[in-house]
């Protein structure tokens, strides 16, 4: 499981033109979920998420985590995460799982996420759904993170 990581001021989602989410100060989530990924791997992947310093403190210094901010996250599935781009032009997506496992996979580590930082605090986009997502990236920075 990957997740990619954006630090941000601000982030919505929409589908068809009609917004669906949006936080304030936090991170943006994009994830991505293999064939072989797991339910104990979302939840470990959700508390890292959770924990990582990549918010400043007082001297700037990527010292304070989303939990420690207060911020808010927007988890959106991403399943180009997994897109193989060796061969030809068009990326492969057959390390990615399937939908029902995927969707399964996202929605575990939502609910997951939600016990760590508050279920007010949490956003998602629509698993499947073509997404339009705006944000204004804090830094930059964009982190990418994976399951063990």
């Amino acid at each position: 499981m990957r997740a990619l990581i954006q630090r941000v001021r601000r982030a919505s989602v929409s589908v068809d033109g009609t917004a669906v989410s949006s936080i304030g100060s936090g991170m943006v989530i994009l994830l991505g979920i293999r064939a072989d990924d797991t339910l104990e791997g979302a939840k470990g992947l959700a508390a890292k998420c959770a924990r990582l310093r990549i918010f400043g403190d007082e001297q700037e210094k990527m010292n304070r985590s989303i939990q420690d901010i207060g911020g808010e996250a927007l988890v959106i599935s991403q399943v180009t995460l997994y897109a193989d781009t060796r061969k030809g032009n068009r990326p492969s997506l057959t390390e990615a799982a399937p939908p029902q496992l995927a969707e399964e996979l996202y929605e575990h580590f939502a609910r997951s996420l939600k016990r760590s930082l508050g279920e007010n605090r949490v956003k998602t986009g629509v698993f499947r759904a073509m997404m339009d997502v705006e944000l204004i990236n804090a830094g930059p920075v964009t982190v990418l993170v994976e399951s063990t």
